[in-house]
């Protein structure tokens, strides 16, 4: 399953249907979006693509109520969770927060396959040792929002777990 993860959309509209739109073109079959949607017109304005997302809120948080009816309306569409969400994707465990060291400590669990977080708008890709003697991918996509840095998103494939950075172009 080919996945799309990105971060820190600060409601840049432009920029994130952009990067859902290359990482569809890419063979992108899910959205993991790991925080700062901030308004809830910004996931609405990517729900066009056809793609499931998976959404947490960030620090950043905007409306929480009416991302959680817009989740409830898109039929399975859009699946948002609050602070965090933990989920199987293609038999991988995955989880999903906002901020790095949150993710960190999930990822030393060894309890997850993948461990995905934003906020510090800077790219991070790398296996973290776990206590149950295994490694842990964790992804840090920077910002699809361009907010101090170039705007960005990673794709990967969870099968092999091979992930990428992607510029939005």
């Amino acid at each position: 399953m080919l996945v799309c993860i990105l971060s820190d959309s600060h409601d840049h509209i432009p920029l994130l249907r952009k990067a859902v739109g290359q990482a569809k073109e890419q063979g992108a079959e899910i959205i993991l979006h790991c925080g700062d949607v901030v308004a809830p017109s910004t996931l609405k304005a990517v729900m066009d693509a056809d793609l499931p997302i998976h959404a947490i809120h960030g620090n950043n948080m905007g409306d929480m109520y009416m991302l959680s009816r817009i989740a409830h309306k898109s039929e399975g569409q859009l699946h948002y969770y609050g602070q965090d969400a933990s989920f199987i994707l293609a038999e991988k465990r995955i989880f999903i927060v906002h901020y790095p060291h949150y993710a960190r400590a999930m990822a030393t669990t060894g309890d997850y396959d993948l461990v995905c977080c934003g906020h510090t708008h800077k790219i991070q890709n790398e296996w973290i040792d776990n206590v149950k003697g295994g490694q842990t991918l964790l992804c840090n996509p920077g910002t699809v929002g361009g907010v101090g840095a170039k705007p960005t998103y990673l794709m990967g494939d969870l099968e092999d777990m091979q992930f990428s950075l992607c510029e939005v172009e």
